[in-house]
């Protein structure tokens, strides 16, 4: 907008009016230090001078139109950073007392996600009514891809589009954080996606047990990042962590109550972030065990291992296909984590020697020519199979995918690549040369395992945002641009193998940055542009 000064003006009626433009001039600009933050307006020479012209001198000559000119506006300094900004000459848009928040005709879904930028902005909620200036307007529409935004600032105005509610989401994420930041949101518009659909969090609470207080925060910090998926380990040898209505008996005394987790996936829903359950077996069942010891896999001098529950045994696959049904039908999301990593039985040199049962089963089941891996590989297939018959997808450890065997994984599980160094775990490029879908958890740079056992050491953002990106999947070596788009994503790792290593509050402070970094490069996986300084800086600054 210009302010324009219409006729010449007379000495103290001239004074007045300058000094009130050069107040509105400071009041607009702020600070110049944001992106996007207009430079400073030009002095108007009748302001300048402080003298009034005496009553009997001539008329001056009109005063010229005082103006303000902005340079280019710069993309809004966000975490993970904008993938596209179009520059314009404007103001930009703050939130000033007038302004609200109000959601386009037909897109009342947006709601929930207008009165929590509201809420955060400090700005009043209006509702679906018109747009009117200053406002934040959200709406449902267009046809990007899913997650995608538009955020369009000018003539005093935002207006975040998108095709689903996720998207738009996300651009109040933006809004926010460059808000946070500088003060502003620049002029221009932003278009921007995901580089990949799935971008995570994984928590084990199962060895180390974890408030619900402390999830929800981890959950808006997820949410800030534009991070939509979090893995919820809830089972293992040390603990299963959330209550159970047909196996009370197996629950640990510390557990979060089905109140408390429906709660957590409430607030998880409003933050456009899926929680994905995991009750991992036919290895890590020792809490189950416990309560259940007839089931318990010995080997062939009656000694058990650790955590293995006996795949040959009908009632084992009914104990946890009743744990599987029930948790299927308390977490709502469309994914269900079905483990089948490091099964003991599979650790010896001679499976079919050390475990004879297992062996039988398999050749009984599958041939004369089966062996234990088979037996283990249709135990697999099994539990994909009552997870999809509750509408969900599997996952799946890549250790628990063998090659050479009667039986083969079904091809819609998803591989969740975390390492090479355990038994069956092949390289990145076998599991995509099938054709597989895969998820990174490279424990190289993703895994945060408290105590360091076992030559881990805690990672580092600066580590993961330089060197690391979806691509890597195992070690350090990035596998060929070419199976890009079947690696859907990835997930920072929290495993408490030594539980007391860390308190709750240190967890926290630990992964904060390595989280970061990792949104950064699910969200934009090529070289980012600010260094490992300016982006920490930055982080500090929007979050």
């Amino acid at each position: 907008m210009r302010y324009s000064i219409r006729g010449p003006h007379r000495g103290p009626a001239l004074m007045v009016v300058a000094a009130a433009l050069a107040g509105v001039a400071a009041c607009s600009h702020g600070s110049s230090s944001g992106p996007g933050a207009p430079s400073a307006a030009p002095a108007s020479p009748s302001a300048s001078s402080g003298d009034a012209a005496p009553a009997t001198s001539a008329p001056p000559s009109p005063t010229p139109t005082p103006t303000r000119t902005y340079p280019l506006s710069s993309a809004p300094r966000t975490v993970p950073s904008v993938r596209s900004h179009e520059p314009a000459r404007g103001p930009g848009w703050r939130p000033v007392p007038a302004a609200g928040v109000v959601v386009a005709r037909g897109s009342e879904a947006l709601a929930d996600e207008g009165r929590l930028l509201a809420q955060e902005l400090k700005i009043r909620y209006r509702g679906t009514v018109a747009a009117g200036p200053g406002d934040v307007e959200l709406a449902l529409g267009g046809t990007g891809a899913a997650e995608s935004y538009t955020l369009t600032t000018r003539d005093d105005r935002v207006r975040i589009t998108g095709p689903d509610e996720a998207g738009v989401f996300y651009g109040t994420r933006t809004l926010k954080q460059s808000v946070r930041g500088s003060g502003a949101m620049p002029e221009g518009v932003v278009t921007d996606a995901p580089a990949k659909p799935q971008r995570g969090l994984n928590l084990d609470i199962a060895r180390k047990f974890f408030t619900a207080d402390w999830i929800e925060a981890r959950l808006r910090e997820m949410a800030d990042l534009k991070l939509n998926q979090f893995g919820l380990h809830f089972s293992d040898d040390q603990g299963f962590r959330i209550a159970s209505d047909t196996h009370p008996e197996i629950v640990s005394a510390q557990h979060l109550s089905k109140a408390e987790v429906r709660r957590i996936l409430a607030l998880a829903r409003t933050l456009h972030i899926t929680v994905v359950p995991e009750i991992d077996s036919p290895g890590h069942l020792g809490a189950v065990l416990r309560a259940h010891p007839e089931l318990r896999l010995l080997n062939a001098r009656g000694v058990p291992r650790q955590g293995a529950i006996d795949i040959s045994k009908p009632a084992s696959a009914r104990l946890v296909d009743e744990l599987l049904r029930e948790y299927a039908g308390l977490f709502p999301g469309g994914w269900f984590h079905v483990g089948a990593d490091e099964y003991q039985a599979l650790t010896v040199s001679s499976p079919e020697t050390s475990y004879p049962q297992l062996a039988a089963a398999a050749r009984q089941r599958y041939g004369p020519q089966a062996r234990v891996q088979d037996l283990a590989e249709g135990w697999l297939d099994d539990r994909a199979e009552v997870v999809r018959g509750a509408g969900k997808t599997a996952k799946a450890w890549n250790d628990g995918f063998f090659r050479g065997g009667i039986v083969t994984a079904d091809k819609d599980i998803e591989v969740e690549y975390w390492t090479g160094k355990e038994i069956g775990a092949r390289p990145p490029v076998e599991y995509l040369r099938e054709g597989r879908d895969v998820v990174n958890l490279n424990d190289e740079y993703l895994y945060y395992v408290l105590g360091q056992p076992n030559d881990f050491v805690y990672p580092t953002g600066r580590r993961i945002y330089e060197q690391w990106t979806p691509r890597v999947l195992r070690g350090t070596t990035a596998v060929s641009q070419a199976y890009d788009a079947q690696i859907l994503g990835g997930r920072f790792a929290v495993w408490c193998d030594l539980s007391g290593a860390q308190t709750q509050a240190q967890v926290a402070d630990g992964i904060r940055m390595p989280l970061t970094a990792t949104a950064q490069k699910l969200w934009d996986s090529r070289k980012p542009a600010l260094t490992w300084e300016q982006f920490r800086a930055l982080a500090d600054r929007v979050r």
